[in-house]
């Protein structure tokens, strides 16, 4: 859930060293310094500060011929770590494993974490030619992607507005939805049918559809989805997806019971 008061944090480095990780993390490859402090909006010898620090802790790694900077090794262990022991991820894993042997597509376990979806678990398709770029750890905007809008359905009156009030809604395709009453409407949807669609909203000729999780209290816990091509998103398909999505999703609350 949304807090509408936030603490003030203590000093500002750590906030900026953040802005650029997270910027390395969503780059495809290495990153030049002017771009990185544009991209953080900083100025270039701040940015030059930060990351000899975190080049030192091995949080990001400098290819001194080229000049860029990448994520460095460092990282790894943190990420590891989390991902082993996120409670959700290993009490779902089972159910997210049978299902993923039924429909054979992309499957992603996804959180709420600053406004964004984070993939805290990606399970990839055995016998199709065509995968997803998604990684474990990457973010998402909540707007444009189908799990994201599961938390967002979730989310009340107040804290949905207080979300729009901050969150510009940009397109990513054609088909992403910018328009709030547009938004708020199909958010209703979602929250009577506990099932959310990104018909190509976030990426083109990609398909997903999500479900929620919630545990005994009816407390929502997290988010899971099933990914495809959109040429194999038939309504056949859809409905056949969408019955083992229930099941997987009875599965998973159950073992969050027990």
């Amino acid at each position: 859930m949304v807090k509408l008061s936030q603490p003030k944090p203590y000093g500002t480095v750590l906030i900026k060293a953040a802005k650029i990780l997270d910027y390395l993390a969503e780059s495809t490859g290495n990153v030049p310094l002017k771009e990185i402090a544009s991209e953080a909006e900083l100025t270039t010898s701040t940015a030059l500060k930060i990351l000899d620090t975190l080049i030192l802790l091995g949080y990001v790694t400098k290819d001194e011929k080229a000049k860029t900077y990448f994520l460095g090794p460092a990282l790894v262990k943190y990420g590891q770590v989390y991902s082993n022991n996120s409670m959700l991820k290993n009490i779902a894993s089972p159910s997210l494993e049978r299902l993923q042997e039924e429909v054979d597509e992309t499957i992603h376990l996804g959180m709420v974490q600053n406004d964004q979806l984070i993939y805290i678990d990606k399970l990839e398709p055995k016998k199709q030619a065509i995968y997803m770029s998604s990684k474990v750890g990457n973010t998402k905007p909540l707007y444009s992607t189908g799990m994201g809008k599961i938390f967002l359905s979730d989310f009340s009156d107040l804290e949905l507005e207080d979300y729009f009030s901050r969150i510009k809604l940009e397109a990513y395709t054609e088909n992403t939805i910018t328009n709030k009453f547009l938004m708020t409407k199909e958010l209703e949807l979602i929250k009577e049918n506990y099932i959310a669609y990104d018909n190509e909203e976030m990426e083109k000729d990609c398909f997903c559809i999500a479900m929620p999780i919630n545990n005994e209290n009816g407390k929502l816990e997290g988010s899971f989805s099933v990914s495809m091509p959109k040429f194999r998103a038939t309504k056949e398909n859809i409905d056949y997806v969408i019955q083992k999505m229930s099941e997987a999703r009875s599965s998973i609350e159950q073992n969050l019971i027990d």
